[in-house]
Formats: C-alpha cells, sequence, structure tokens
C-alpha cells in the first residue's frame, strides 16, 4: 500500500501541532513529574487519560485488531484483560506510598533488595522502554508500505523525530498534557470506526459478540496468560508506574481503577475491527485491511487513531526513560532537564534500529511479559521482609522463562495446553511456580535461623 499526499501531511501536521501546543519545561519538577508551574498535581482527568491512552499503545489496538480476526471476541477479551493490570498496580502503589512511606518503585527496591536489585529491575525497565519504540513505529511503518520499503522507513523515522521534538520540549508534563488531547482524540475517532463498521455488519453487535469459541485452543490459552501476567507485568512498566507517583496517592488510586475500565473497553471495542475483518473474508493485519476496503475517509480515520495511539506511548517511553537514567538512577547533582533531553534522544535512535530487522510486534508484550513474572512476589508482598536473595532468584526465574521462550528451547512435547499460545501458557505458569517457590525459600530460610 503506498501512501498518497495526506498521510504525510497527516502525520507531520500532528506532529507540528502537538509541538506547537506541548508545555515547554525548565524545571526538574515539571519536566521530570509533571508539576505545573504553581507546584499543582495531575487531578483524575489527566491523569485517568495519560495512564488510558499510553497504555492503547499502536501495537496494542493492532495486536487487538488481529486477535479478533483470528479469535472473534475471544480475541478481543484475552487482550483486553491485560488492563486488569491498573487495577493491581494501583492498589500496591496506593499501599507502597501510604503504608510504606515510598516515594518510588526504585525507592521500595533499594530499601528492601539493595543496589543490585535496582541495577536488575532498571534493566528490565529499560528493556520494556526499549521494546516500545521500534514496536509502536513499525505499525505506523505499515500504513506507509511494505515492510522494507522506502516509504515505511521514511514514515517510521519522521514520525519518530517528531515526537521527539514536543517530548524534549516538556518531558512529562508534555507528555500528560498531549495525553489528554490523544485520549479525547482517540474516543472520537474510535466510535467513528465503530460507526462505519456495526451498520455493514448482518445482526449488527450480537454478530461481534458471539464470535469465536471459548476454547482454550480459540484464545482462551492468552486469556489465561493475561491473568497470570496482571500480577507482575504492570510493575516492569514505568510508563504506569512513574505516574502513580505524581498525585495525592487518592488521586492516583482513582485514577488507576478508573483507568482498568476505560482501557478494557477501549480495547475489547478495537477487537471489532478484526472481528469485522473476519466477516468480510480478509487476511493479513486486520485494521490495514479493513481501511483498505471502506475507503479514504477510513482509512484517514485509521491512520490517525494508529497516530494518536503511537505518538502517546512514544512520547511517554521517552520521558521516562529520561527518569529512569537521569533521577532514578543518576547521582543527585546530575539530576538536570539537559541531561533528561540527551537521554531521551540517544534513546530514540537506539530503539529506532530494530526496525530494520524486523521483529515480531506481539512478542514485545508475550516475550517481555514472561522475563518479569518474578516481579509479582516482589510486589504483591511487599510486606514481607525478604532479603535480596528472594529478589534475585525469584527474578531470575522470570527472566530464564522468558528467555527459553523467546528462542523457542521449550520442548513441545512438556506443553500441557492445544493450540496458539498453549507454550506461552506452560512456560507461564510453571514459571510463576518457579518465581514462587525461589521468592519464599529464602525468606523461609531466614525466619528459621
Amino acid at each position: 500500500m503506498e501512501p498518497i499526499h495526506w498521510q504525510w501531511l497527516l502525520i507531520t501536521g500532528f506532529g507540528l501541532a502537538f509541538l506547537f501546543a506541548a508545555p515547554l519545561s525548565r524545571t526538574v519538577a515539571s519536566f521530570f513529574s509533571a508539576a505545573a508551574g504553581d507546584g499543582r498535581q495531575p487531578g483524575v482527568f489527566l491523569l485517568t487519560s495519560s495512564l488510558v491512552i499510553s497504555w492503547i499503545f499502536a501495537k496494542s489496538i493492532t495486536n487487538a485488531a488481529n486477535l479478533g480476526l483470528s479469535f472473534g471476541i475471544v480475541g478481543g477479551v484475552a487482550y483486553a484483560a491485560y488492563y486488569l493490570s491498573f487495577i493491581v498496580a494501583g492498589i500496591v502503589i496506593y499501599q507502597l506510598r501510604v503504608k510504606g512511606g515510598f516515594g518510588s518503585i526504585h525507592d521500595f527496591l533499594a530499601s528492601r533488595f539493595g543496589h543490585a536489585a535496582v541495577i536488575v529491575f532498571s534493566l528490565l525497565v529499560g528493556f520494556r522502554l526499549y521494546n516500545e519504540v521500534w514496536s509502536n513505529t513499525m505499525v505506523i511503518g505499515s500504513y506507509f508500505g511494505e515492510a522494507g520499503s522506502t516509504n515505511y522507513y521514511w514514515s517510521i523515522l519522521v514520525f519518530t523525530a517528531l515526537t521527539l521534538a514536543y517530548t524534549l520540549k516538556g518531558g512529562l508534563r508534555s507528555s500528560l498534557l498531549t495525553d489528554a488531547i490523544q485520549m479525547v482524540l482517540f474516543g472520537v475517532l474510535l466510535f467513528i470506526v465503530l460507526g462505519l463498521i456495526l451498520p455493514n455488519t448482518e445482526g449488527g453487535v450480537t454478530t461481534y459478540l458471539q464470535s469465536g469459541e471459548w476454547r482454550l485452543a480459540d484464545g482462551v490459552n492468552l486469556l489465561l496468560v493475561a491473568f497470570i501476567q496482571v500480577f507482575s507485568y504492570p510493575f516492569h512498566d514505568s510508563v504506569m508506574t512513574d505516574r502513580g507517583f505524581i498525585s495525592d496517592p487518592a488521586t492516583t488510586r482513582k485514577s488507576f481503577f478508573l483507568a482498568a475500565v476505560v482501557g478494557f473497553f477501549c480495547i475489547l471495542l478495537f477487537s471489532f475491527v478484526g472481528i469485522y475483518a473476519q466477516t468480510k473474508g480478509l487476511n493479513g493485519q486486520a485494521a490495514v485491511e479493513v481501511s483498505k476496503i471502506m475507503g479514504v475517509g477510513a482509512m484517514l480515520v485509521m491512520n490517525f487513531i494508529m497516530i494518536t495511539s503511537a505518538a502517546s506511548t512514544l512520547d511517554s517511553a521517552f520521558a521516562s526513560a529520561s527518569k529512569l537514567f537521569v533521577i532514578d538512577l543518576g547521582k543527585p547533582e546530575n539530576q538536570t532537564v539537559s541531561r533528561g533531553r540527551w537521554v531521551m534522544v540517544l534513546f530514540a535512535v537506539a530503539g529506532t534500529l530494530p526496525i530494520f530487522f524486523n521483529p515480531e510486534i506481539l512478542s514485545a508484550t508475550t516475550v517481555s511479559g514472561t522475563m518479569v513474572l518474578g516481579l509479582a512476589p516482589v510486589f504483591i508482598f511487599w510486606k514481607l521482609r525478604a532479603g535480596p536473595w528472594s529478589f534475585h532468584l525469584a527474578v531470575g526465574a522470570g527472566i530464564i522463562a522468558g528467555l527459553v521462550l523467546a528462542f523457542g528451547l521449550f520442548p513441545n512435547e512438556w506443553v500441557w495446553f492445544p493450540g496458539k499460545y498453549g507454550d506461552l501458557l506452560t512456560v507461564n505458569i510453571l514459571g510463576t511456580i518457579a518465581c514462587l517457590i525461589l521468592f519464599f525459600v529464602p525468606f523461609i530460610a531466614q525466619k528459621t535461623n
């Protein structure tokens, strides 16, 4: 699909508009913590909007549509279930702040498990943020040309540069304020898309709700994986957790709970695009194929949705990477806005390199989600005075499980469940059991000595 001129106008116009709209941050508090000029913290609407749209990645809605195409409503529910992560994170972060008195995730880890744990955790967070760059910009490229084509690469480079530009201007403050605009745009565009496809489907909404089979091999495997990973997945996502410490605890908890509900239904509704593609007998990337058959107007809307969702995640990834290296890992004397901007630039360059090697988009979620299974006991049982060995053994077991899955080393004869994602579910169950055992064994041994 070769892009026409309005696609380039859309992507450049979007980037330049947000560059103009983004506030200029001059202070560390504004750039890294999104504080307003008068010191006010983000309210419920701003924080909820930012949480939701930052997690409605371009790759997420692409995956939701593709899973709808493959498994019907079951695929949509399976992917939307990951948004229960907000409830888990909201409860734990609230307790860490109110009952534990901790000011950040890194503060908690350093206090309980030591500096080495902070380094290991930061590597996991960095890997996650790194994945967010290429996996979202690849989606944008797919609307401009075939993977590997000149238009594909140029669209990614232009989009990344424009998003980086407005994020450099205001850091996390820019990210939150533009997120609110992007959330409103996404909501409007989503309902336009639904208005285009629902009337053209025989049986209407009933067809969508009755699509798919609730069987392990037909999407339930992935749903069960989501139920497992929501207890660990959110804690390695600094895009989410950074927002857990910038408003008062009550506002934060309310925003996280609202984000779970709004995010779940946004993803579920977008999976309808894939179900529509299924009813039309389409193959390939569902959102792209649907936009092709519905005319220029629908293609414009779909492009705008992808640009909106990708930009919101990309600017958040840049802001979180900047905070990770300058604030969380940096020395107090080096915590400056200029250093934060340089980190963003370097991160953008490094995060763009994988697009030249055609990695799998869905693997950015499922593999990294498996690698951090060991974080579940660390945060769910945060009140326990477990030592460094509990952290390192549990987290190490999760990393090994993720690597086994990533390199296809898990024997097929050991897979417990049939169909697609059967290996993923098996590894996640075994990995979770291993992580729990390795977390509690040093703790129990410590108590008995």
